[in-house]
């Protein structure tokens, strides 16, 4: 604890709190499992609320997306029903691109975990939301996935948020977005994998539709 303290990777936020992980400690955890996907059954990161994959939990959240996917016959509710899912899913606030507009879903759920009593963070995090959409327009990032924890978002970095976003190509565009928004303090692991199938299984779907 003491190292990993001294690294950088876990805080005390005051003097009668236990020890969390920071930022750069969520970064080196992400970055571990990006890659080498083994670890993140092997592992857990103290305090990260990181649980071991359970592959017929895996399975049948994925089994969820695909259905309300599938089910769809329009590309704009095919991807609206992967956001609600994933909502579900995580507990988190969900986003895709559509065309030239951001679609939102779960905000109220957001806003009911512990970390957003404080309406400073509140604020971050509409701050944030207010400017997701032209930021991924501009900025068009280029990774399959990509995860911004903390203070790597690039607008509302005193949100304590992590955005995860997968790009995947759709009738609107060749880089449309989906992906999750939630506390700094999530199952990574889970997430990680199920915005990535999200936009895997939105692509081969969209793409004979």
């Amino acid at each position: 604890m003491a190292r990993l303290e001294e690294l950088g990777y876990i805080a005390q936020p005051h003097t009668s709190a236990g020890r969390v992980p920071t930022d750069a400690g969520y970064r080196y955890y992400v970055n571990m499992i990006s890659e080498h996907p083994e670890i993140a059954e092997e592992h857990t990161m103290v305090g990260a609320g990181v649980n071991q994959h359970d592959p017929k939990t895996t399975e049948r959240s994925n089994r969820v997306l695909e259905v309300r996917v599938n089910s769809q016959t329009r590309a704009d509710f095919a991807i609206r029903g992967a956001v609600d899912s994933l909502v579900e899913l995580t507990g988190n606030l969900g986003i895709a691109t559509i065309g030239e507009q951001l679609y939102m879903s779960g905000i109220s759920r957001l806003f009911t975990q512990p970390e957003f009593m404080d309406n400073n963070r509140v604020q971050a995090v509409a701050k944030l939301l207010d400017n997701l959409e032209p930021w991924l327009r501009e900025a068009a990032p280029g990774q399959p996935l990509n995860i911004f924890i903390g203070q790597e978002n690039p607008i509302g970095k005193t949100s304590q948020v992590s955005l995860i976003i997968s790009r995947f190509r759709s009738p609107y565009s060749d880089k449309s977005y989906i992906g999750v928004l939630g506390p700094t303090r999530q199952n990574y692991s889970r997430v990680m994998s199920l915005v990535r199938y999200a936009g895997n299984i939105l692509e081969e779907t969209l793409a004979i539709k």
